[in-house]
């Protein structure tokens, strides 16, 4: 395993230089990463709660929820923490091997997050095409079981990431110009040879973007063929607003997500500060969005949420 031959009296260390550019505003721009934060929280251990209190919700559609509010709990504690240190108090310094955990889970997780909206399309193609199968189909255990696929995938596709920037040299440049440990932000300042990690970090991002992406288009070329079939417009309106929601969080999640990794690889003339908000705004906008999108597209979550605010 290579050693870091950092040119500094710590030479475990790296450096997270927050927003390059923006340093001065630091403090004002954690302002809202904390409210984004909050809300966030909030939003999605009501969920948590709600749905854990609420036997009439023991069903797949909201275990998938749970399984959703905990991956944007984990995306957003991955970043936040650490942000507003650099933000608040200036403790940029992060240990090499804390800076590659960061790099693991938030890196995981964000897999896991795209795996349970590829199970949700599953859901609701089962639930328009073949409602009367639904039950049987679709059980608890089985998305448990789906659950458990999504979290080993995201585990031995990401892993390989930090176990290759192990074996990179670092020299005299040891800061990341960012506020948390972004594969690529790490890659950048190696002066080794970083060919495999750009092809392989670029592999993984096409590989998961585009699988889970055509899977979701495959559920909803069938959802949208089903429902052309109905005659009735009643009917389909019911059964395209069974995905109203999903298909909102999709457009929240992925959108920004690709954008803001396009932009990093290939966008040389954007702003670096341009590029570390987007990178952190896609990672922290979805998680506060999500609760909102399906609270208000719920009718049964919606209900019993008031219902628990009522008693707060």
């Amino acid at each position: 395993m290579a050693s870091f031959n950092l040119t500094t009296a710590e030479p475990s260390t790296f450096i997270l230089n927050g927003i390059p550019g923006l340093e001065a505003a630091h403090i004002w721009i954690s302002i809202p990463f904390s409210m984004l934060y909050i809300i966030s929280l909030l939003g999605n251990f009501m969920v948590l709660l709600v749905v854990s209190k609420e036997q009439t919700l023991h069903k797949p559609m909201y275990l998938l929820l749970c399984m959703l509010a905990l991956t944007h709990i984990g995306i957003s504690t991955c970043i936040v923490p650490k942000a507003l240190c650099i933000f608040w108090f200036r403790s940029k310094d992060i240990t090499v091997d804390g800076c590659l955990t960061q790099m693991f889970f938030l890196h995981m997780v964000a897999t896991m997050h795209s795996a349970v909206l590829v199970t949700m399309a599953f859901d609701r193609y089962v639930a328009v095409c073949e409602p009367l199968r639904y039950a049987t189909i679709l059980t608890n255990a089985r998305i448990t079981k789906l659950g458990l696929v999504g979290l080993i995938r995201a585990v031995l596709l990401i892993l390989p990431e930090p176990l290759l920037l192990r074996r990179l040299p670092f020299c005299a440049n040891r800061v990341i110009p960012h506020t948390y440990c972004e594969h690529m932000a790490v890659v950048k300042i190696s002066c080794g040879d970083t060919t495999v990690n750009r092809m392989y970090g670029l592999g993984i991002t096409l590989v998961i973007s585009g699988l889970d992406l055509t899977l979701i288009g495959l559920s909803y070329g069938q959802i949208i063929r089903a429902v052309l079939r109905i005659s009735s417009k009643n009917a389909h309106r019911k059964a395209l607003n069974t995905c109203t929601a999903h298909i909102c969080v999709m457009l929240v999640s992925y959108t920004p997500n690709l954008f803001s990794t396009l932009t990093h690889r290939f966008g040389q003339g954007i702003a670096a500060h341009v590029h570390i908000l987007l990178a952190n705004l896609y990672l922290l906008v979805p998680p506060m969005l999500n609760p909102i999108i399906y609270g208000v597209k719920t009718k049964e979550l919606r209900d019993k949420v008031g219902k628990y605010t009522c008693r707060m």
